[in-house]
């Protein structure tokens, strides 16, 4: 039986359910992962669990080690990886809570470690990453919302920014051009990363807010948390059906 990992985002840095075996604490080539990988069962499946920003929440997007995490989850014996992410909405149809499981992503980020491929190596290897997200993987997310009969979106184009701040106003109308249906700032190179170490990824990404000029209020951390509060509640049911599924 394949070994999910869930790699949780903000709002996420713990996974209430988890029946908890070990906290593997980790070292990597590229050093510390953000927390101890831990080991356990979730909806009577075994499961890796790591908190992307640590626990408590401490890492920012632009600070996080994902080489290292990603290699401590695939020595940790992970097989697949699930992301849960928080989002802004672009698109109309991302408002607040919606969900998404996105089939495309656009990297807008910069300077960070995004492969694993330089240094002393043997040859130069390019990736294919043409879908960068896995479609079975994805299928099964897609299956876990329709079942729980949650309002989602079976595709999207995450738009992925540097962060920590958020976006200006003409930037969100930029990446609404490009095509981005939602923006967030930890689906690269986590994704790419996956890729390279052969690990099949998927994200689901969870609403929390409308993006930069996408409603005339200013956005705040009260409503965010108050979306993830809510929201988180939701991932971790369609979580389970796709562990399960």
């Amino acid at each position: 039986m394949t070994v999910h990992a869930i790699i949780g985002g903000t709002g996420l840095t713990e996974l209430p359910g988890l029946t908890l075996h070990e906290a593997v604490p980790m070292q990597t080539p590229y050093g510390p992962p953000s927390a101890d990988v831990l080991r356990g069962a979730y909806a009577g499946r075994e499961v890796l669990f790591l908190a992307r920003h640590g626990h408590p929440h401490r890492i920012p997007p632009h600070q996080v080690n994902y080489r290292a995490n990603l290699w401590a989850l695939k020595e940790a014996g992970a097989q697949a990886i699930i992301a849960v992410n928080a989002v802004g909405g672009i698109h109309s149809a991302m408002g607040a809570g919606h969900l998404c499981v996105p089939h495309q992503l656009i990297d807008y980020t910069y300077g960070r470690d995004h492969t694993f491929f330089e240094g002393d190596i043997e040859h130069v290897t390019h990736v294919d990453f043409s879908f960068p997200y896995d479609e079975s993987l994805r299928q099964r997310l897609i299956a876990g919302l329709a079942a729980e009969g949650y309002l989602f979106s079976s595709h999207g184009v995450y738009g992925c920014t540097q962060g920590p701040r958020l976006e200006t106003v003409a930037e969100i109308a930029r990446m609404g051009r490009d095509g981005c249906d939602i923006v967030g700032m930890t689906g690269m190179p986590e994704a790419l990363l996956a890729r390279e170490l052969d690990l099949p990824y998927a994200c689901l990404a969870l609403v929390v807010n409308p993006a930069a000029g996408k409603t005339t209020d200013i956005i705040t951390m009260a409503q965010i948390e108050a979306a993830l509060s809510e929201g988180i509640v939701k991932t971790r049911a369609v979580l389970a059906r796709a562990l399960t599924g």
